[in-house]
């Protein structure tokens, strides 16, 4: 069996599930993980707690063998918005993004600005959502320090070129928003200043999982406002006496003592991840894609995401006629598919463990559906 046998056979989410975009069922390595050290903590036998301290070096570990990103520029983060949030505070200057980013640039950025007042914001209007290297140099100021954008987009799925960014925002901070997308698509993160994902969703590791990844120049030069007693300097058996200065580089970017649980759950899963390896992983699920693609095709719903392999990464969205949509709802839920539906469109998600079931409940509701605005 190969490895990405092996990665896909870990997962047992029931059939019809096409909602990763939103969250991703745990896999059981994952669950198996937590319930050992629950068990561990609820027993709190002698020397219990070493297990705890070793989770810190084993997730960013683990979120190196899938970054890049050297460990001592990696810290462990709840969520993707307090990794923003820490990015963003440590800005000034001017940052650009889109005005269609999911919330958690729009509202980091915002906070910043109005509680600093050194950071101004600056929104660009892309066409049909979808942010090109174009769209950015067009959008650039003499004023602009750092552009924030999606490593995929939440409403369109498209993947965004953060190679051909980087080329024309030149040494501009260039801050990424990963959760979507990050674990199950290629992408070279080593272009970019600033990494943050959560692992709830395609990582599959649950709530409370994150991190924040930075380049040297960021470590250096980003400003860690929102640095609680964790990202501190105390000395072994130190006083808390007086406040202490923030660490230096990306370890001075936490508020308190991280979870070691939730920590050990994301290690879990994204060691899977690099033992099936990325690029695998991604090929699986475009093959999927596809044939989600061809479902659509096959009952004519028109396909507003892309169908360039290089520009998607698990999500199609599918745009039924305005007055059709609560139609599609209705057979989906019926044949039980979930899914997201938002502003009259249908966003489907596929992973790995997406199979013939999945697909023939799919089919089974776009079946109904014709069957229903035909009548």
């Amino acid at each position: 069996m190969s490895s990405i046998d092996d990665y896909r056979d870990g997962f047992s989410e029931d059939p019809g599930y096409l909602d990763f975009a939103s969250f991703g069922p745990m896999g059981r390595a994952v669950v198996a993980e937590q319930a050992a050290l629950d068990e561990i903590h609820v027993r709190a036998r002698f020397g219990a707690a070493n297990v705890f301290d070793e989770q810190d070096i084993r997730v960013r570990e683990a979120v190196r063998r899938v970054t890049g990103f050297p460990t001592e520029r990696i810290v462990f983060q709840p969520n993707t918005s307090i990794g923003l949030f820490h990015a963003m505070f440590g800005l000034s200057g001017q940052v650009l993004y889109s005005a269609r980013e999911y919330p958690s640039i729009p509202v980091a950025a915002q906070r910043a600005a109005q509680a600093l007042h050194v950071l101004d914001q600056i929104t660009m209007e892309p066409p049909a959502g979808v942010v090109t290297p174009s769209v950015v140099r067009d959008n650039l100021t003499p004023a602009t320090t750092a552009v924030a954008v999606s490593l995929v987009d939440y409403r369109t799925g498209y993947k965004v070129d953060l190679e051909g960014i980087r080329d024309v925002i030149g040494d501009r901070l260039l801050i990424v928003d990963a959760i979507q997308g990050f674990g199950v698509t290629e992408a070279p993160y080593e272009v970019a200043d600033v990494v943050v994902a959560g692992g709830q969703k395609w990582v599959r590791a649950g709530w409370g999982t994150g991190f924040l990844g930075l380049s040297e120049r960021a470590a250096t030069d980003l400003v860690p406002l929102i640095s609680g007693v964790s990202g501190t300097i105390v000395p072994l058996g130190g006083s808390y006496d007086e406040v202490p200065p923030p660490l230096q580089g990306a370890a001075a970017f936490q508020v308190t003592r991280c979870d070691p649980i939730a920590q050990a759950r994301f290690a879990t899963a994204l060691e899977g991840i690099a033992d099936a390896g990325v690029g695998q992983i991604a090929g699986a699920i475009a093959l999927t894609v596809s044939a989600v693609i061809d479902i659509a095709d096959e009952f004519a719903i028109p396909v507003v995401s892309s169908r360039d392999e290089t520009e998607r990464a698990g999500i199609v969205v599918l745009q039924p006629e305005a007055g059709h949509v609560t139609a599609l709802t209705a057979a989906l839920i019926n044949h039980g598919v979930t899914a997201t539906v938002r502003d009259g469109l249908v966003r489907l998600s596929v992973h790995v463990s997406t199979g013939e079931e999945t697909l023939g409940a799919l089919r089974g509701a776009l079946t109904s559906y014709g069957s229903a605005i035909q009548y």
